[in-house]
């Protein structure tokens, strides 16, 4: 994962998520759930984007992992302020996605 202030592209998918542990857990999550990807996540103080290049899934089970006690899915809405790309949401998963097609 690299935290960074730099200005990211226009095919960067992912959640804006509300600083704290639920932010800190999604970001280390998006790490371990897509290792193909570089996760860049840049520090806005008061939020979190979390990004990669044009898909990315995040787990219910790798939060839970990373924070240490049980999630549901419906959590992460609550934290979240926006997100770029497409959103696709069961009660296992969150894929953000870039549907270049249109």
């Amino acid at each position: 994962m690299s935290i960074s202030g730099d200005k990211v592209n226009n095919n960067m998918v992912g959640p804006i998520v509300r600083s704290g542990e639920v932010a800190l857990a999604v970001a280390e999550a998006a790490e371990i759930d897509n290792p193909d990807k570089e996760v860049i996540v840049l520090d806005q103080t008061a939020y979190l984007r979390i990004y990669c290049n044009q898909k990315m899934i995040i787990k219910r089970e790798t939060i839970e992992e990373c924070l240490g006690k049980k999630f549901e899915m419906r959590e992460l809405e609550i934290n979240m302020a926006s997100f770029a790309g497409q959103i696709m949401q069961t009660s296992d998963d969150v894929k953000f996605y870039l549907d270049i097609t249109k």
